[in-house]
């Protein structure tokens, strides 16, 4: 998948999620999504590609990103809980034996958004969460 694709689907994805607003206060190049008033993605422009910082388990982020090329620790975030997504690019060059070789895909896509936001929702006083974010988008409480 595309970089610009990677981040229209990211997009139209999160502006359907309840309480999102769209700030830029880092300036106009960078577009920060929140819930609540705390940011869950990120997007910019990373050496001309365009790519997005999503809030993650740790463990998740390890796996992700030594799976996955297009998955890196996050862009001037904390490397434990953020990760940076550049769509396609690197992976689709890479050699046979490579271990990152795996494609980025829509599916996943949606996963990572969709996990950044409710690990930032489950963050605030249950008051003001606008969802259960155990069970919001088919998520099971575990």
């Amino acid at each position: 998948m595309d970089p610009d694709t990677v981040l229209t689907l990211a997009h139209d994805q999160a502006i359907q999620y309840p309480s999102v607003d769209i700030e830029h206060p880092f300036g106009p190049e960078y577009t920060v999504y929140k819930v609540r008033g705390k940011m869950f993605m990120m997007t910019f422009e990373l050496r001309g590609v365009p790519s997005m910082n999503l809030k993650i388990d740790p463990l998740d982020g390890e796996v992700l990103s030594d799976a996955y090329a297009e998955i890196t620790p996050g862009y001037h975030m904390s490397k434990k809980h953020w990760i940076t997504v550049a769509g396609a690019g690197a992976a689709e060059n890479e050699g046979p034996g490579d271990a990152r070789g795996n494609i980025l895909d829509a599916d996943l896509l949606h996963d990572l958004v969709l996990e950044s936001y409710c690990l930032v929702v489950a963050k605030l006083p249950k008051k003001v969460r606008p969802v259960d974010p155990n069970t919001f988008g088919g998520r099971n409480a575990t």
